[in-house]
């Protein structure tokens, strides 16, 4: 298939960087600044196992050379909206849309933008960030996306897992996608909430008095909400968040990193909407709430 990836960040970046080193038919849509950079250096992605270097194929909004099969949708829930008008001449009659991205309200402007056929679920797993230069740093084994139909079948998903699979990564076809995301979105809200209000990783949470306790509160407010929804989390999702949480290890979250260099943060996608969620429901969640509060404090000084 012929595969466009909107951004060339640490995500869309890595992913499509590997799928390009495979062979596949990868085109990357970005800014010109991130352009010159992929044309001076190449695409770079260091990893705990060594350096690769990719020379993709990149176009900007000004040259988006007409529909693609599949558009993976790789960036910030705040840079979503200028995303879907840069990516709209890629979108054909048979273009399959997968987002990476956190959160669930991408997916009602994706199916308002495009339609319900063109839209699907997708979630990604992995720990890397893009360092001075640009390149794509990779800081452990975790690396893993997830996709599929928003109503669990289509056939042209054999299709789509042919043009996303690789050696370099785990590749995850999925019937289940809608509650793989809402199960990521429970883990990634708990993460962030705790390491961003307590400006420290979850080892170091731990290892302070009262540090276990205030984990288990969130994960038990976000596993209540997600429960609430309709979607309550599986055993494997439940236990993952469960030891995450309760980790000794300097785990942090992408949310947390983003606010330590002073970088815009997805408060809203992440935590504000699940806590909206929650009062949705009536179910009370202060911690998520309190984390919530304080990373609209820190958006609103960051804007000032």
């Amino acid at each position: 298939m012929r595969t466009l990836f909107v951004g060339a960040g640490a995500t869309g970046g890595y992913f499509g960087g590997r799928l390009a080193q495979a062979g596949k038919d990868i085109t990357f849509l970005v800014r010109p600044g991130r352009q010159a950079v992929l044309d001076r250096r190449g695409l770079r992605i260091k990893s705990p196992d060594g350096e690769t270097v990719v020379r993709p194929r990149t176009i900007t909004a000004a040259t988006v050379d007409g529909p693609y099969d599949l558009v993976v949708l790789a960036v910030k829930s705040y840079a979503l909206e200028q995303a879907l008008i840069d990516m709209a001449p890629a979108i054909g009659p048979g273009t399959v849309i997968v987002p990476l991205l956190n959160g669930m309200r991408h997916i009602d402007e994706l199916v308002g933008a495009f339609g319900p056929e063109r839209a699907w679920g997708g979630v990604c797993m992995i720990l890397a960030t893009l360092d001075a230069d640009g390149d794509i740093v990779r800081m452990s084994g975790l690396h893993r996306i997830g996709y599929g139909p928003l109503d669990g079948e289509d056939e042209r998903l054999p299709e789509v897992t042919y043009a996303l699979s690789g050696e370099e990564f785990d590749s995850n076809p999925s019937h289940t996608i809608v509650q793989d995301m809402w199960e990521k979105w429970v883990f990634l809200a708990s993460m962030a909430a705790a390491t961003t209000m307590m400006r420290a990783s979850v080892g170091d949470i731990n290892a302070a008095p009262g540090g276990l306790d205030f984990g288990a509160r969130i994960a038990a407010e976000a596993l209540a909400i997600a429960t609430a929804a309709g979607h309550p989390a599986r055993a494997g999702a439940v236990a993952m968040l469960q030891r995450n949480l309760a980790t000794t290890e300097p785990m942090t979250s992408s949310m947390y990193r983003d606010m330590m260099q002073g970088l815009p943060v997805e408060a809203d996608a992440i935590l504000g909407d699940f806590v909206a969620e929650g009062a949705k429901h009536d179910v009370p969640a202060p911690m998520l709430s309190a984390a919530y509060t304080n990373l609209s404090i820190y958006a609103a000084k960051r804007a000032g």
